[in-house]
C-alpha cells in the first residue's frame, strides 16, 4: 500500500464508522495532520465534490446549512470548517436532532475546532471526539523498517512532507505551517499582540525538547513575564504545537513533583539526534494513550519518572491512574540505564522498556532492552 492510499486509510477510520451508527463524531488534531482526507474517504468517491461534504467557506453549502438543509438521500454528511460560525454548536444541535434517524453527521476542521468545542456543553452526549495524530511507525508501515524508521525521523509524521520525502518542500512546508499556526489561529481566537514573540518561543521550543522545562528561562530569554510565557505555551499546546507530560510521583522515591518536560508535535523540527528520537517515541506513546481514551473510555496518561538524584527514565505509561509500563530511549543500543533497575524495585511499575534503532534485544526480569519498531510491534501500538 503506497503512502498516498494510506493517508486516506488512517488508524481511526473504522472505529470513527462504527460510532457514526449511534451518534456524531468530531475529529480534531493539529493543522495539516490529514482530518479532511480522512473524513472524505468515507465517503462513496472521497472527493469534495461528493454533495455530502459541506465545507463551510464554500458560500453555496453555508447558505444551505443556515437553511437548515442537508443533501438529500445521503446516509453521512461532512461538515468541515463549521466552527468558523459563532453560533455553530446551535446550528449542529439542531440539524442532529432533527436527523440523526436518518444520517449520520461527522464535523471536522482546523485545531480551533476542539478549542471551540470545550466553550459550552450544548452537544454534551451528542457525539464522540477523536484525536487524530501523525503518522507513527507502526500506522507509516506494516512491516517497518530501518529505512521507515529514518524517513519518519528525518521529515516528520504530517502526510504532506512524508509522502514527498523532500529536505527542500519540507523546509517550505514548515515555514507556511507555522504562519498558519500562528497568525490564521493563534492570533484569531487568542488575540495576541505580540505575535513576533509568539514565533521567537515557537523557534526556542525545539531546542527544550526532553528536559525539564524552564520557565524562568523561556521568561528571561523572551523578557516577558512568567504567567505570560505559561499562558503562550497553554496556547501552543491548544493548537496542537506541542505538549509537556509531568512528572510520575511514585511514593516509595524521592520523585520531583513540578517540573515538567516538553514535546512537539511535529518531531522533525527538533535538531538532536537523539532529543529527536526521544520525541517521536513520546509522540507514539501519546498517541497510543489517545487511541485507549478516545476508543476504549479508559483514563490514560503520559509521565516521566525522575528523583531528586536525578536519575530518570523518559517515559510512565498509566491507566486509571495505575503504571502499565515505563519507557527509556537511547538511539543507539548501548547498555542499559542504570535507573531502569534503581526504580524497578523501587515502584510499582510491572514493565520496563528501553527501546533504540538497532538490532539488540535481551529479557532480565521485569526489563527488556529491544528494538524501537520491535517495541511498538509487541505492544499493538497504532
Amino acid at each position: 500500500m503506497t503512502l498516498l492510499m494510506k493517508i486516506k486509510d488512517r488508524y481511526l477510520k473504522t472505529d470513527i464508522r462504527e460510532d457514526l451508527k449511534n451518534k456524531m463524531v468530531f475529529i480534531g488534531g493539529a493543522r495539516q495532520v490529514g482530518k479532511t482526507s480522512l473524513s472524505l474517504s468515507l465517503l462513496s468517491d472521497g472527493s469534495e465534490s461528493h454533495p455530502a461534504y459541506i465545507n463551510w467557506d464554500n458560500p453555496k453549502g453555508r447558505k444551505s446549512l443556515l437553511q437548515g438543509e442537508l443533501p438529500a438521500g445521503q446516509p453521512l454528511t461532512i461538515l468541515d470548517e463549521i466552527h468558523k460560525f459563532a453560533r455553530w454548536r446551535n446550528l449542529v444541535k439542531g440539524l442532529y436532532d432533527t436527523n440523526k434517524s436518518q444520517i449520520s453527521l461527522l464535523i471536522t476542521g482546523s485545531a480551533r475546532l476542539d478549542y471551540y468545542r470545550r466553550g459550552g456543553d450544548s452537544l454534551q452526549g451528542r457525539y464522540h471526539y477523536y484525536r487524530l495524530h501523525p503518522f507513527s511507525l507502526p500506522e507509516f508501515s506494516t512491516n517497518f523498517s530501518a529505512k521507515d524508521l529514518d524517513l519518519l525521523l528525518r521529515f516528520g509524521g504530517f502526510p504532506e512532507p512524508l509522502l514527498h520525502g523532500n529536505d527542500r518542500f519540507w523546509r517550505r512546508w514548515q515555514r507556511e505551517r507555522l504562519q498558519r499556526v500562528i497568525y490564521d489561529d493563534i492570533r484569531d481566537l487568542e488575540h495576541v499582540r505580540e505575535i513576533s514573540l509568539l514565533e521567537l518561543l515557537a523557534d526556542e521550543l525545539p531546542n527544550r525538547v526532553g528536559s525539564p522545562l524552564s520557565v524562568k528561562n523561556l521568561k528571561e530569554v523572551l523578557q516577558v513575564a512568567h504567567d505570560t510565557v505559561e499562558r503562550w505555551l497553554k496556547i501552543f499546546e491548544r493548537m496542537y504545537y506541542c505538549f509537556r507530560i509531568a512528572p510520575y510521583g511514585a511514593p516509595k522515591i524521592r520523585a520531583v513533583k513540578k517540573e515538567q518536560k516538553l514535546y512537539l508535535w511535529d518531531w522533525s523540527l527538533v535538531a538532536s539526534k537523539g532529543a529527536r528520537f526521544e520525541n517521536l517515541v513520546a509522540c507514539q506513546l501519546l498517541k497510543y494513550c489517545h487511541f485507549i481514551e478516545d476508543t476504549e473510555g479508559f483514563n490514560m496518561e503520559l509521565r516521566y519518572l525522575r528523583d531528586t538524584d536525578r536519575r530518570e527514565i523518559d517515559f510512565v505509561v498509566l491507566r486509571e491512574r495505575k503504571p502499565l509500563f515505563a519507557v527509556e530511549c537511547k538511539a543507539s543500543e548501548k547498555s542499559l540505564n542504570p535507573a531502569i533497575n534503581y526504580f524497578s524495585k523501587r515502584t510499582d511499575i510491572p514493565l520496563f522498556f528501553q527501546v533504540h534503532t538497532q538490532e539488540k534485544d535481551f529479557v532480565k526480569g521485569n526489563i527488556r532492552l529491544l528494538p524501537f519498531g520491535t517495541f511498538c510491534r509487541e505492544l499493538r501500538m497504532v
